[in-house]
């Protein structure tokens, strides 16, 4: 005799998936704003409305949901499109726009993301390699797009290596936070200084 079939409720799984999501948005507001070592589920569950039984059941540990939240970042990044964007232009002065302004993007509607994680890097045990993990697309693409310079002409006037170095000091998370953050220039001035920049450098 077959075992009845579970029924799922479309509902249901909507709701969930709704109230994962609001975990997942008020953990990284908590932990850009405090720092991932001074945030309880406690908090997160204040945060978002719910039990903290519910944020275990929904989103798991704190740890857990920074894991997540590092997936979620990956998953929202659209690097493939943007990368497939980039390879098409002809110019190095076109490809260094669409960086600045690309990286700007992302940089801009994952800020709290990104402080999120940073601010987890001296507390967290795997801090460094979740860091790693949530940048490691993004080098890649600065990377392909080292690449393609040297495909255009003018070459710049380095190595692939060290074009790429340079766009991640330019346009990592690092460049646009040092300026933004640290130094209070709006993310339009960061974009300008970056972009002529990197024009003046490499063209």
């Amino acid at each position: 005799m077959s075992s009845p079939r579970r029924y799922v409720s479309p509902l249901r799984e909507q709701a969930a998936a709704r109230t994962r999501a609001l975990i997942l948005e008020r953990a990284t507001e908590l932990f850009a704003e405090r720092g991932y070592g001074r945030v309880t589920v406690a908090d997160i569950a204040s945060a978002a409305g719910v039990a903290p039984k519910t944020v275990f059941a929904s989103a798991g540990s704190k740890g857990d949901i920074l894991d997540r939240i590092v997936e979620q970042g990956e998953r929202d990044s659209g690097y493939e499109q943007s990368l497939a964007d980039l390879l098409a232009l002809r110019t190095p002065q076109a490809v260094l726009e669409r960086l600045a302004r690309g990286t700007r993007f992302g940089n801009e509607s994952q800020f709290t993301v990104h402080e999120s994680i940073r601010k987890a890097l001296p507390v967290h045990e795997n801090g460094e390699a979740l860091w790693d993990r949530y940048t490691a697309v993004y080098r890649s693409v600065l990377s392909a797009a080292a690449r393609h310079l040297h495909t255009l002409e003018p070459r710049p006037p380095y190595s692939v290596e060290e074009t790429a170095d340079l766009l991640w000091f330019w346009f990592g998370p690092s460049g646009w936070r040092t300026l933004v953050v640290e130094n209070g220039l709006s993310w339009d001035r960061a974009q300008d200084l970056l972009h002529r920049t990197a024009v003046a450098t490499l063209c």
